[in-house]
């Protein structure tokens, strides 16, 4: 993993930790449900963020290589897991 972004994402893990935490907490005080709700939601958004990172690095140097390579099958192998991310996103994310 690069480096930077390997620091980035270790920052970003470590909130995403302490935004689960402050989650629990409210649904365990029964906090107002709109207050639930905004904490999930930049749960979900900082999830993204950290998702981001880390395809950014997975570009930056497995696919690179893959796609540097003069194997086809490593060409394809890039390809492939990248489609099968979008189909991932687009499925979900519907």
């Amino acid at each position: 993993m690069l480096q930077a972004i390997k620091k980035r994402a270790t920052h970003r893990s470590k909130i995403i930790e302490g935004q689960c935490k402050a989650l629990q907490k409210a649904i365990d005080n029964e906090s107002y449900c709109i207050d639930i709700l905004t904490q999930s939601l930049a749960i979900q958004k900082s999830l993204a963020s950290l998702n981001k990172l880390i395809l950014e690095n997975h570009m930056r140097t497995h696919v690179t290589d893959m796609l540097n390579s003069d194997d086809e099958k490593q060409h394809e192998k890039a390809i492939g897991e990248l489609l099968r991310l979008y189909e991932l996103h687009i499925v979900r994310g519907a």
